[in-house]
């Protein structure tokens, strides 16, 4: 069978350099070397005919605090949605915010463990208390830090 690739863009990810990245970045150095460093650690696990082949190769800076957050505000959207088909709405405090970014964060892996953090922290048990009747349409949901864990409350929506 014959494919076609002509009108299309593969964009392939790999965590090869991570470690380099947040090294670097730690001790200040510049985008070009982080570049640099990262390359070589690339070149040693892909063979230069795999590596000759790709037309960019892009090396990410680490995540910073506030991306992370932004990151879980889109996340926390997409469930506000469904929660607003049940008249609901959820809204986390500074420091509830704080505590999902710094769960759903890893060094190496960036922001990929937020989902479940979210799922994990927010949506099962926020799920299991819908479920009991404890919410009711007209709601708006507020989760705050209470000792080390996070806790819902209900307030009527104006």
């Amino acid at each position: 069978r014959t494919v076609d690739f002509r009108n299309t863009v593969i964009v392939m990810t790999s965590n090869l350099g991570s470690d380099v990245i947040q090294e670097l970045t730690r001790n200040g150095a510049e985008y070009g070397e982080i570049r640099n460093a990262v390359m070589d650690v690339v070149s040693g696990h892909f063979r230069p005919e795999f590596i000759n082949r790709v037309d960019e190769l892009v090396v990410f800076e680490p995540l910073a605090k506030d991306q992370v957050r932004a990151i879980a505000n889109i996340q926390l959207e997409i469930l506000n949605k469904r929660l607003a088909e049940r008249e609901l709405s959820l809204v986390l405090s500074d420091e509830a915010m704080d505590r999902l970014a710094e769960i759903g964060f890893d060094p190496v892996f960036g922001a990929r463990p937020l989902k479940r953090a979210i799922q994990q922290q927010i949506e099962n048990p926020l799920a299991q208390r819908l479920l009991q009747g404890e919410f009711v349409p007209g709601q708006q949901i507020r989760a705050e830090i209470d000792g080390d864990q996070l806790s819902f409350k209900a307030a009527t929506l104006q």
